[in-house]
């Protein structure tokens, strides 16, 4: 039996999310997409700095996220900017809910991948940092940068 090669699919991440968050519990979701949606996807050509989640009578739904038209598309190509359905059960949709009410926290996505061939995208509950809190963490990100200089250094 041949052995199956897992091919490398691309991970669109978010890179706003850790910079301008508190990341808490995260929650896997599933991605309604269109098939030039998936397509472009495939090839990473997705952006989703800018995207956020929000709550809406059909379930959470994706904001702002840019998926780039697929090349090999025709005029039934899919609009980049679309909002998209996300697949939580019932129990995690009632949990998100009652975490976002609470006040201050918003629901952040992380980043957009594929699972045994589906699309799902990777959703955090994130507190929203202030300006001393971003100081603080280049403060210790650079803190811990020489340390690992001296200690390279020394060996």
């Amino acid at each position: 039996m041949a052995a199956r090669r897992e091919q490398s699919l691309p991970e669109v991440s978010n890179p706003k999310a850790g910079r301008d968050y508190f990341i808490g519990p995260t929650y896997e979701a599933g991605l309604v997409l269109l098939g030039t949606e998936v397509k472009s996807l495939r090839l990473g050509r997705a952006n989703i700095a800018d995207a956020f989640i929000r709550i809406s009578p059909k379930g959470p739904m994706l904001y702002h996220a840019h998926i780039a038209e697929y090349d090999f598309g025709n005029h039934n190509n899919h609009d980049p900017y679309r909002s998209r359905l996300l697949l939580l059960k019932r129990a995690e949709v009632a949990k998100l809910t009652a975490e976002i009410q609470s006040g201050g926290q918003a629901i952040v996505p992380l980043k957009i991948y594929f699972k045994h061939g589906l699309a799902k995208c990777l959703l955090a509950v994130g507190k929203g940092k202030k300006q001393y809190d971003k100081r603080q963490d280049i403060k210790e990100r650079d803190a811990k940068r020489q340390i690992s200089r001296a200690l390279s250094r020394r060996r």
